[in-house]
Parts: structure tokens; C-alpha cells; sequence
């Protein structure tokens, strides 16, 4: 199978970047299993970046990247989006580093990776979804910044925690609720949930930062009552049948079940991933017809290539053949037949020198002598065009020669 077809046949392939932890005092990489399960029932392929130092410099090894899904993870480090920390004291910072001591260490390489990742989906327009942390990610990469902690910067403001943006006592059965804005596509997935006029639904959250300042490019699809954005998308790069799709989720639709069954609390519950998945069959289409296009243009150019390099071996030829022996040996060696040259027009012009070079020899005993001189004037490239004519015309000639022999 040719590498065309191969890629034709290829389920598109989504990246989705490991976390790390300590198991057993030896670090173990993974994905929550309902990301791989919603990324494998919609028919794509998840592909697992491992969170591991350098590979970051190694993404392009994970080509071809049809979508890139990034989830959970820890903090990200506050030198991407501001300098200050958000103000906060360092007994602040302590007091919240103990509170959520599993995700307040900060992991620079995960970091390289997935901003790596992000950039690249942004200038490639790869599909991109982010939940938790990857929206996070989004939003900085693009402009915005973060709540370094949700909770003691809005109580430094005045602002009174209306939200428990995480319960490490109730972990998987925590909710709150969202004001989901109309008009949006997480509106279109949830709007057969919404109560009467109150536009909510409660969903998990299990974050301690959340988005702040969203980048200019981003419009909020949800705000839980405390005003944090917990939903926003790209409104000029949304079109999932057209490869079009660049979302963040501050909440965790995968895991939004009952009883941590099969059911979602809400049949919108998987209809990010349904959509981003669509999106990433649909790029997959364009990238594999572009690449369809461009290997179409690249054999044309080939094929010019090899057709000037049999037209300058059938010259080379021509011209040693027509060339009388002795000093006219040395007259031109430029191809003496154009780029457009009909092909049985060069099959028969060489055939006529052929038959007079052997007229010549036959004439002159010194003739391949003479030959031989003038070839060793003649470069590689030249030699090794005129070889492979002349094992082509063996061929041809043994074949040929056969057929007239069983004609006999």
C-alpha cells in the first residue's frame, strides 16, 4: 500500500498528554479512562503523549495530529501569565499550596509540552478541546490569565465565596451550578436539561484556579454564580463539519455520571467530545486531501524530472553517436532535442545514430578506441545516464529479438 492509501485508511488520531504521578516510589503516566473511551466510541484514536523530559522537541514524531485533547494536570506555573502572582503573600501561597497539595507543584515539562501543543494546534487550526487544565492552558496560551486561587483572590477583592470550586470530601459526587449563555454550543448540547427560564445545570468541578481575564478571541458559553467562566469557545473557529473546533470546559462533562455508572446526569454530557470528534474526522478529510493535492503536484514534478533525465541520456547518446570520430568528438554536449520532445521522436532519432555510430565502427578499427577516450572525458552523471539507456535498450532489444525468432 502506498503511503497515500495507508493515510487514507488511518483513524484520525487525537493526542492527549499524560499526567504524572508516584506509584510504588516509581512515577506512572495516565488518562483518565473516559476520555479514551468517549475519544475511542466516536471513531478516533487516542494517542498518549508521555509526560517524559524532551518531548517536547519531539511532537513532530507524533505527526500526523488530526486533534489534541488536554485534561487534568497540576497548576500551572504563574510565569506564563504574570509576574506578580496575582498579589498574593507568601503565607497566601503557603496556606494554598498545603490546602491542594496534589495539584499546587507545578511540572515545567508538562507545561513545555502542552503549550507546545496548544501553539501548534492554533497555527495549524487542529481541533482542539480543553477540559480542566486544558482550558486553562488554552486561555493563557492565547492571551488570558488565571486565578492563582479562585477563592482567596475573590475574598481579596470583597468578594464572598459563593461556589465551592472543589471537595476533596465529596471528590466525584460535587456540583454547582452554571448559567449556561444561549446562543452557544454548550446552549445546544444541554438545552433539552435547562429548567423554565433559569438557564442552569449542575455540573462536577474539581479545581482550585480557575480563568480570569479570557483572551480577546474567546466568547463564555457558561459562568458559575461567583462570575468565573466556566465554558468558552472560539466563535470564528467553530464549524465541526468543516475541522473547525477550539473549546474550553472548566468542568468535566466525562465524568458528569450517576453514581459513577454509565449514565450521564445530562444526555448533553458527552456531546463535547461527540463534536470535537467530528471535528477531527472532518480535518483529518481536509489535511488528507490537501496532502492528496500536493503529492499530486510533487509526482507531476517527478515525473518532468526523470522525463528531462531520459531526454538528456537519449542527447548524450544522439550526440556521441552523430559526432564524427576524431577532434568533432568534442562538439557540443548540450541536449540537441527540447524538453517537449515527442518520446517515439527520441526513440528514433537514437536508433538512427545508433545504427550510424555502428556503420563508423565497423569502418574504422580505431572507432571504439576513440569512443572509450571521449568517455572518459564525459562526467558521472553522464555515464550513468548513458548506462542506464543502454541496459533499457538491452532489454528491449533481448525482448524484441525473441518474439521475431518464434516468428521464424
Amino acid at each position: 500500500m502506498n503511503t497515500n492509501g495507508a493515510l487514507a485508511q488511518m483513524l484520525p488520531r487525537v493526542l492527549i498528554v499524560s499526567r504524572r504521578c508516584i506509584r510504588k516510589n516509581k512515577f506512572v503516566d495516565f488518562v483518565g479512562e473516559y476520555h479514551l473511551d468517549l475519544i475511542v466510541s466516536y471513531g478516533a484514536v487516542p494517542v498518549i503523549v508521555p509526560r517524559v523530559s524532551g518531548i517536547s522537541t519531539l511532537l513532530h514524531g507524533f505527526e500526523p495530529i488530526h486533534g489534541v485533547l488536554l485534561c487534568e494536570g497540576e497548576d500551572i506555573d504563574p510565569s506564563f501569565y504574570e509576574s506578580d502572582i496575582s498579589g498574593l503573600s507568601d503565607d497566601q501561597l503557603d496556606e494554598i499550596r498545603r490546602f491542594h497539595s496534589s495539584d499546587s507543584t507545578f511540572d515545567s515539562e508538562k507545561d513545555s509540552i502542552e503549550f507546545s501543543l496548544a501553539n501548534h494546534c492554533l497555527d495549524r487550526g487542529i481541533p482542539y478541546l480543553g477540559i480542566c487544565r486544558g482550558s486553562q492552558i488554552l486561555n493563557v496560551v492565547c492571551g488570558g490569565n488565571l486565578y492563582q486561587d479562585v477563592e482567596t483572590e475573590m475574598a481579596r477583592v470583597g468578594k464572598q465565596p459563593e461556589v465551592r470550586h472543589i471537595d476533596y470530601d465529596n471528590y466525584d459526587g460535587h456540583r454547582h451550578s452554571v448559567t449556561v449563555v444561549e446562543k452557544t454550543p454548550l446552549h445546544d448540547w444541554f438545552k433539552e436539561s435547562l429548567e423554565n427560564e433559569k438557564m442552569e445545570i449542575n455540573v462536577n468541578s474539581y479545581h482550585h484556579q480557575g480563568n480570569k481575564r479570557l483572551a480577546h478571541r474567546f466568547v463564555p458559553m457558561a459562568y458559575a454564580k461567583d462570575g468565573l467562566i466556566e465554558a468558552f469557545y472560539d466563535p470564528n473557529f467553530y464549524d465541526p463539519d468543516q475541522g473547525k473546533f477550539i473549546m474550553g470546559l472548566q468542568f468535566h462533562p466525562e465524568r458528569m455520571r450517576q453514581n459513577s455508572s454509565v449514565g450521564f446526569d445530562y444526555p448533553g454530557c458527552p456531546s463535547a467530545y461527540k463534536e470535537f470528534v467530528r471535528s477531527v474526522v472532518a480535518y483529518q478529510k481536509k489535511v488528507n486531501s490537501s496532502m492528496d493535492c500536493t503529492k499530486f503536484d510533487y509526482e507531476i514534478i517527478e515525473m518532468e524530472k526523470k522525463r528531462k533525465n531520459i531526454i538528456e541520456s537519449f542527447s548524450v547518446a544522439r550526440n556521441m553517436y552523430v559526432a564524427k570520430l576524431g577532434d568533432d568528438m568534442s562538439q557540443s554536449r548540450e541536449p540537441k532535442l527540447h524538453a517537449g520532445a515527442d518520446f517515439s521522436e527520441l526513440i528514433e532519432e537514437t536508433m538512427k545514430s545508433v545504427i550510424s555510430y555502428l556503420e563508423k565502427v565497423n569502418n574504422d578499427g580505431d572507432g571504439l578506441m576513440m569512443v572509450k577516450n571521449w568517455m572518459e572525458t564525459m562526467s558521472i552523471e553522464q555515464l550513468t545516464q548513458l548506462l542506464h539507456l543502454f541496459k533499457s535498450l538491452k532489454d528491449i532489444c533481448s525482448e524484441v529479438l525473441d518474439k521475431k525468432k518464434l516468428m521464424i
